[in-house]
This record gives structure tokens, C-alpha cells and sequence, in this order.
């Protein structure tokens, strides 16, 4: 392998990808951005959804039900130095394994879910995938945690790096008019919006009369199997509290810069999630990126993000903590200032060139590994 080759490696990246409306395609949108920037050349091959790729990057597309399709993405993966498996149970079936079973190529699999509680298949899967890849990266001590301690899997290739996000490139707005919360992201069960509506009640006597904005069109996969279902018990909800005017629902999916523009116009970001172990949040990173204080449920990801300082995390099954802290949030301006300022701290770490530098660091170790075995 020629020197600059080893320098700057190429990648193969096998992901979700634009414009597939989800969170793991905006993320490997990022990292192949990032990892250009840093002057790697970045091939994606997506996995089809049915709409036509509108980035230049993306090299062939993957169907997982087809054998010839498996056959030619492992033949593009193979020829680039590193291959990128940008890992979720959603996205990809059993034909995982054989992609990495054939690569020739170093392997970097992202695991972007570490469940707590896997099925039997879902372990097997995972702890194939570490034994087969050269390096395995997760997103949070907690996930390297769990991934480490409850699975068969050699800690040795595991490897923390954080979650990237976009930056704003603005200045912080100056909010006029209702303070907003807001809640973002694919909406369906789990979610956890009914905590929030069910504390907005509690939160009329404040001036200013503020609102609960949730932002997001539904998951495809629940709107596949439920419908609109999800979305019109939280409107039917917030009818019955009485709360109607004070609560509202955005169904698009929005562009990254769009979003961003959302975030910035909010007085708090809040996260009320049913999951528990949830180790790895896109939308957390997101909100701190941003600069904006948080309200969060205790799963793992916000314990370990916002110990710091820069939001509160609540119990699950404590919704008078949760009105509280929403109070808070909402009277309390030096609070809220001090949390916004430890976010704004934190936020330079969690911009995708610290990520895609991290990335292309890993992927220099994991080419020069493998020549050092031949």
C-alpha cells in the first residue's frame, strides 16, 4: 500500500443514507462530510429505500434480501482501504454478517444500538460482528460499558467515539414571544411525549404562556404498522388536560440546517424518554451541540452527558420531578443560563471534526494493524 494511501485512507461506507428520513443516514451524512474534509475519499453504498441518491459519494446501493446485491456491495466495500458498517437491528438483517464475513478490507463497524436486553438472535449478530470486524466503535461509556461486560466480545477492539454533530454557525438567538420546550426526532411509541403533556397542566399559571413544541414526522416503520396512531393519542391527550392550545405537533422531517434553526428558537430541549437503557442519543448530542439546556429521563446517555451540568435528568416514574424541573427551566433564568453555558462548553467536542478526526485516526490504526500481520 502506497504511503499517502496509508495517510489518508479511502473508505467504504455500507449505511443508511440521504434521503432516507432518519437519524442514522443524517449521522453518516455527517461523518462521510467530515471525513472528506479531512481529505479521505468517502464511498457510500446505501441501502435502498426506493428514492433515487442525491449525493454525489454514494457509489451502489444495498438490498438486503438480495444475494447478488450483498455480493456487489462487498465487492465495492473490498475496494477501499477501510470498510464503515454503520450497524442498527432496524436497518440491516442476517446479510450483515455475510458482508463481513467476505471483506477483505480492515473493518470498522459502527454499533449505533447496544441493547440492554438482545434477543438470542440480536446477541449472536452482535458478538459476530465484534469478532469478525478489527475495531468496533460505540458512542457513550455506557454503551463500551454494557457491550464490554454483557457480551462475549473482546474489549480490546471495542472503542469510544463520541457522536458527531453540526455546529451552529450562528450567534444564539435572542427567544421573543411563548418560551418554547421542545421535543424532536422520528415520533412513535416510546417516545415519551405524553409526560410532558401531561405536566403542561401544571405549568398554565406561568406568564408568558409557554408551549410544547413536538417536532418530527412519524417513524416510518410505525407509520408502516400504526398509522398516525401514536401522534393522535398525544393530540387526543392533550385535548382531555385542557392543554390544546398550550401543546403542538410538526410533522416534518426536517433538513439538518433547518433544524437547527429550530433548536435555537427553543428556551429548553426536553428528552422524555420511556427507554431505560437507551445508551446512545442522537437528538442529546444534538440539543448540546446547540447550546440548549435540557430536561431528560434518566437513561444512560443523558446521566452521562448532562452530569456536568448542562440539563437535569429526571426519573421515569416521577412526573412531579419532571413538572419541576420544567418549571425551572421556565422562572429560573440564571439557571437555565448556567446550563446553556455549560452546553455551549461542551459543544465544540461533539462537532464532526472532532468525530470524522477520531475516525480517520482509528482507520490509520486498523490499515497499519493489518499490513503489520501480513
Amino acid at each position: 500500500m502506497a504511503p499517502e494511501r496509508r495517510l489518508n485512507p479511502t473508505f467504504g461506507m455500507l449505511t443508511s443514507f440521504p434521503p432516507t428520513p432518519c437519524g442514522l443516514a443524517t449521522f453518516s451524512a455527517g461523518l462521510a462530510n467530515g471525513l472528506s474534509t479531512n481529505g479521505s475519499d468517502v464511498g457510500v453504498i446505501r441501502v435502498a429505500d426506493g428514492a433515487e441518491p442525491t449525493s454525489k459519494a454514494v457509489i451502489g446501493e444495498f438490498v438486503n434480501t438480495s444475494s447478488a446485491s450483498v455480493s456487489a456491495s462487498i465487492e465495492l466495500l473490498n475496494q477501499r482501504d477501510v470498510a464503515v458498517i454503520q450497524h442498527d437491528y432496524d436497518v440491516f438483517g442476517a446479510e450483515i454478517l455475510d458482508v463481513v464475513e467476505d471483506l477483505r478490507v480492515p473493518t470498522i463497524v459502527v454499533a449505533h444500538k447496544v441493547l440492554k436486553h438482545p434477543t438470542p438472535q440480536q446477541r449472536s449478530a452482535m458478538e459476530t460482528l465484534v469478532a469478525k470486524a478489527d475495531r468496533v466503535v460505540v458512542m457513550s461509556r455506557a454503551a463500551n460499558e454494557r457491550l464490554c461486560a454483557d457480551y462475549a466480545v473482546d474489549p480490546g477492539k471495542v472503542v469510544t467515539i463520541q457522536r458527531g454533530a453540526t455546529l451552529p454557525t450562528v450567534a444564539p438567538l435572542k427567544r421573543s414571544g411563548r418560551p418554547t420546550l421542545l421535543t424532536w426526532g422520528l415520533m412513535g411509541p416510546g417516545k415519551g411525549v405524553e409526560r410532558v403533556i401531561d405536566a403542561m397542566g401544571g405549568l398554565k399559571d406561568l406568564r408568558g404562556q409557554p408551549r410544547y413544541l413536538v417536532a418530527g414526522a412519524t417513524h416510518p416503520n410505525v407509520l408502516a404498522a400504526e398509522g398516525e396512531a401514536y401522534r393522535e393519542s398525544c393530540v387526543e391527550r392533550a385535548r382531555a388536560a385542557g392543554v390544546a392550545t398550550a401543546v403542538s405537533f410538526d410533522s416534518i422531517y426536517r433538513s439538518t440546517a433547518s433544524l437547527s434553526a429550530l433548536i435555537q428558537t427553543s428556551a429548553a430541549v426536553v428528552l422524555p424518554y420511556d427507554s431505560t437503557d437507551q445508551a446512545n442519543s442522537g437528538v442529546l448530542v444534538d440539543a448540546l451541540a446547540a447550546g440548549r439546556p435540557v430536561v431528560a429521563t434518566a437513561f444512560p446517555h443523558a446521566v452521562e452527558l448532562l452530569g456536568s451540568g448542562a440539563g437535569i435528568v429526571v426519573d421515569h416514574d416521577d412526573p412531579e420531578a419532571l413538572a419541576t424541573a420544567l418549571r425551572r427551566m421556565l422562572t429560573d433564568p440564571r439557571m437555565t443560563g448556567d446550563m446553556a453555558a455549560e452546553a455551549r462548553r461542551l459543544a465544540p467536542s461533539m462537532g464532526w471534526p472532532v468525530a470524522a478526526t477520531a475516525y480517520l485516526a482509528l482507520a490509520r490504526r486498523v490499515v497499519a494493524d493489518r499490513a503489520a500481520m501480513v
